[in-house]
Parts: C-alpha cells; sequence; structure tokens
C-alpha cells in the first residue's frame, strides 16, 4: 500500500503526482509534522489516503520551510538522530520461530511444498531468534524530503489518497 499525493493545481509534470510506500510516506509527513507543525496541523488525516491535504498557500509555506530546513543541516540532522534512536531498538523476539531459530513446515506450507513436514532455520529471523524492531522498516532519507520539496513547490495543493 502507498499515499499517492495529487497536486490540486499543478504548474508543471513534477507538481502532478507525488507517490511513496507506507514504508517512505509515514515517516516523511512525520519529519514534516515536527519540523513545521503550524502548518501540518491544518491536516487531520496525513497518514491515511482519504484526500485530506493542503491548500496552494499552506503547501508553498511547508515546501519553503523544507528546503531551510535542507539548506541549514537540520533535515540531516533530523535524520542522523532519527536512525540513532533506530538503532538503539532492542532486538525483539521473532514472531514466526517464538525465539527458538527453527522453523516448522507442515507438509505443502514450507519454502519448497514438500511433501513431509520440515524443519529447518527460520526465515524470518535467520536462526537467531531476534529480530530487529519493526519500525526500522520505516526510511526517511534527504532525497525523500527534496523530491517532497520538489512536488510541494510545483503541485499548487495536494491531496493524499
Amino acid at each position: 500500500m502507498g499515499m499517492d499525493v495529487y497536486g490540486r493545481k499543478p504548474k508543471n509534470e513534477t507538481g502532478e503526482y507525488f507517490r511513496r510506500n507506507v514504508w517512505g510516506w509515514h515517516p516523511l509527513w512525520e519529519y514534516c509534522c515536527e519540523a513545521n507543525p503550524e502548518i501540518t496541523s491544518k491536516v487531520e488525516n496525513g497518514h491515511s489516503n482519504d484526500g485530506d491535504g493542503l491548500n496552494g498557500s499552506d503547501t508553498f509555506k511547508l515546501a519553503k520551510s523544507l528546503k531551510a530546513n535542507l539548506a541549514s543541516g537540520a533535515a540531516a540532522q533530523y535524520i542522523k538522530e532519527r536512525q540513532e534512536f533506530l538503532n538503539s531498538l532492542p532486538l525483539e523476539n521473532c514472531q514466526y520461530c517464538e525465539t527458538t531459530g527453527k522453523r516448522t513446515w507442515k507438509a505443502g506450507e514450507g519454502p519448497n511444498d514438500t511433501q513431509t513436514t520440515q524443519v529447518k532455520t527460520c526465515n524470518g529471523c535467520n536462526g537467531e531468534g531476534k529480530v530487529k524492531s519493526w519500525a526500522t522498516n520505516y526510511h526517511l532519507d534527504l532525497e525523500d524530503i527534496q523530491e517532497f520539496h520538489d512536488f510541494l513547490m510545483s503541485s499548487g495543493g495536494f491531496s493524499i489518497c
């Protein structure tokens, strides 16, 4: 699933459409909210694809703010601190093997669809019994912020669908 963000009055092709899958959209919107709460608070459902968004004037303000944060290094600092936080999260128990490192597949269920029950190394944790926190699947980098800025500058407002 992803978020399709459509420009309301696009000036050019860049402002017509912006898309991120949920793994990329949620941290991008969280960054926008933390960096620009006075603007983004006008969007009640930024993490939903129900059509919420901003008008042209507020979108332009958000774009200018993102550009300033990129230029000042504030965006890079946010990403660095976010990554440090994610790296500090403790490992979690593997839900597939219940921390044993081994998985049992019944006949016809396994990765090779064999006719017999098999016990193999867990492919969820690579036999470790622990996995990284689910939160580490959500990514954000400077290119995401720059691309969103570029879209916003040309969108004339946007709707998240």
